[in-house]
């Protein structure tokens, strides 16, 4: 595993010396761009049968990639009375985001088929396989509506874990909450076998393990990973790994390890937001790989790995990259 000195030094060499290269930009195998006006694919899926990537929008609409149409079509929506006509083709951070949903971290249950989909204001929902409309899994924590990130699912039981990015802030204050202190996070455990959400930890994206023994929190503005056991001798107790940029989303591949986003400020912070070193760092093995090239100094969401190809997204772009390294 790569100790914290080596990423820090990794991270600082390549932010002082890295720069696009035509090596580099080869890689890029393909890029999936979305329709016009559409941003934002914070997180990517797919189907038990390898169909997609399935991805959530600005404008509320989950939608699959199509080879046979060569781009993505609509799959389903998060909002069951979304009015077409006002929220198809809006941007991220509209005031009309609320009454027409933002699904954000997806995950499927491959066990039955069904997507569910983290939306930064309904919170947990899920749609089947066929797609169509979502229905709401947990509406509120103690009364307050969530402001829901990302979540994952226990591959054996389908039970949902899932992330409430601030109780402070909302989506549309994403920047307001990066500029602040904010330790209100959570997570989040819902039981679909007794329709129960119970709180884990307080004070913090979600990944969980292919047996379910843990999951991996990323803490946004400590710059940490959190272990959380949940079955063992080690249940309920969490271990830190510190590392020196911001966290985003947390994705297990096929063979346990864990790909996370992390965007490393660098540069004066002009407004609205700083420029930021993107970067795909795979937790056990000495790999962090630079994405400069894919999305320039804009943040990158999520960094996976699907048969044995990276799927890079960002909450800021009209597109998808499919690379290898």
């Amino acid at each position: 595993m790569l100790s914290t000195n080596t990423i820090a030094i990794l991270v600082i060499l390549i932010s002082l010396f890295y720069s696009p290269s035509k090596d580099a930009s080869t890689r890029i195998l393909h890029r999936l761009f979305f329709p016009s006006s559409l941003t934002g694919p914070q997180s990517l899926a797919f189907d038990s049968i390898g169909g997609g990537p399935y991805t959530g929008v600005s404008d509320g609409r989950i939608l699959k990639y199509e080879e046979t149409y060569s781009g993505f079509v609509e799959f389903a929506y998060t909002l069951q009375n979304r009015n077409k006509t006002i929220c198809d083709g809006i941007s991220d951070f509209s005031t009309l985001q609320e009454t027409c949903g933002r699904p954000l971290g997806l995950s499927f249950y491959y066990q039955t088929g069904e997507l569910f989909i983290a939306d930064a204001y309904l919170g947990p929902v899920k749609v089947p396989y066929y797609g169509g409309t979502a229905t709401q899994l947990v509406a509120d924590a103690q009364g307050n509506p969530f402001w829901i990130s990302f979540q994952d699912l226990d591959p054996e039981t389908g039970s949902v874990y899932f992330t409430e990015a601030s109780s402070s802030f909302k989506l549309r204050d994403l920047h307001e909450l990066l500029k602040n202190t904010d330790y209100s996070g959570n997570l989040y455990k819902y039981d679909p076998t007794t329709d129960q959400t119970s709180l884990l930890l307080s004070n913090l994206a979600v990944a969980v393990s292919d047996n379910g023994s843990f999951v991996l929190v990323s803490e946004l503005n400590s710059h940490r990973i959190r272990r959380f056991w949940l079955a063992g001798p080690k249940a309920n107790i969490s271990v830190l790994l510190q590392i020196p940029g911001r966290p985003e989303n947390i994705k297990r591949n096929s063979k346990n390890e864990f790909w996370v986003a992390m965007n490393y400020p660098f540069g004066s912070p002009l407004p609205p937001k700083p420029p930021v070193l993107p970067l795909g760092l795979r937790v056990n093995e000495d790999e962090a790989v630079p994405l400069v090239d894919e999305f320039g100094t804009e943040s990158v969401s999520e960094i996976q790995e699907f048969n044995g190809t990276l799927y890079a997204s960002s909450l800021h772009v009209s597109y998808a990259n499919i690379f290898k390294v």
